[in-house]
């Protein structure tokens, strides 16, 4: 484990807002938007929970190019602050599929919520700062209460209403993976399909005391849009499987070429002086694959 190159820098610092450059300008109604004043409302109130991510500036030498975090940034900067909580990336491209992301998922916000009851902060200056109503927050803060990790897992990155968690918590975990697969699979997340979902869950998949919709109380047009996503479903697990396929193919062949590329003493040689982190990744690898063959055979 001591190969394993972390993503950001051990501990949390205060950087000076000027050092901070946040790139691209922000749409003009940003700024102005409900999400924008409720960051601010949580800034004042809570502080910054979540930092902000930046890695040292190439083309400004001594500052920092902002990875994550614009809006933050900005409350910060209303907010007359003169420093930010920032985590220092040691990879330029570490965030970059969550760059322009300014929405919390239902998780994030989950997590933000649970981080500031943690810290002391109590659940009606959480509401005001956030604009909710303590009841929404007490939901918000036992939101994965009896959901399996591994299915919040599945559901962290996505625009999951709280409803949806409701339904799931009357499912057993294996089927809540099962459930959050399909819903992943199919690329819906509406209350609807996850009703669907639980209508079609076994006896042994429900909670005990958990009833889903009858059957019978279920509508033609909802039947025919199940049969219609598990159709297509379906369809996506097979072209998954084809594509699986193709691309095992090709995994084989570039492992045996890379596996006789390094049985050569002079390229070996060379990799281990002039390359040594990738020569080590590529060692890593192939051993990776020796073992997962392994455990495939005997099973």
């Amino acid at each position: 484990m001591s190969n394993v190159k972390h993503g950001f820098e051990k501990k949390v610092v205060e950087i000076p807002i000027e050092k901070i450059l946040s790139g691209a300008k922000l749409a003009r109604h940003a700024l102005n938007s409900t999400k924008f004043r409720t960051i601010v409302g949580s800034v004042a109130e809570l502080g910054v929970i979540e930092p902000l991510a930046v890695f040292p500036s190439s083309r400004s030498p001594g500052n920092f190019d902002l990875l994550d975090g614009r809006l933050r940034l900005e409350a910060l900067k209303q907010l007359g602050r003169a420093t930010a909580p920032c985590m220092v990336s040691t990879d330029d491209e570490g965030f970059t599929f969550n760059r322009h992301i300014t929405r919390l998922s239902a998780v994030q916000e989950h997590r933000m919520i649970r981080a500031a009851l943690a810290k002391g902060a109590s659940e009606r200056r959480i509401a005001e700062a956030l604009r909710m109503d303590v009841s929404k927050i007490r939901e918000r803060a036992s939101l994965l209460d009896g959901i399996a990790p591994e299915a919040a897992s599945l559901l962290k990155n996505q625009q999951v209403i709280p409803k949806i968690f409701t339904l799931l918590k009357k499912m057993k975990p294996f089927r809540q993976i099962e459930a959050a697969e399909m819903m992943l699979a199919a690329n819906k997340f509406t209350s609807t399909y996850a009703e669907m979902i639980l209508a079609t869950t076994r006896a042994d998949g429900l909670v005990d005391g958990a009833k889903p919709k009858k059957k019978g109380a279920i509508s033609a047009e909802d039947l025919a849009k199940l049969e219609a996503e598990m159709e297509r479903l379906r369809q996506d697990c097979h072209v998954v499987e084809e594509e699986i396929g193709d691309t095992m193919i090709s995994l084989v062949v570039a492992k045996s070429f890379v596996a006789r590329l390094l049985r050569n003493e002079t390229i070996h040689a060379h990799l281990q002086r002039h390359h040594s982190e990738s020569l080590l990744s590529l060692v890593t690898t192939l051993e990776a694959i020796a073992a997962d063959n392994r455990a495939g055979e005997s099973e």
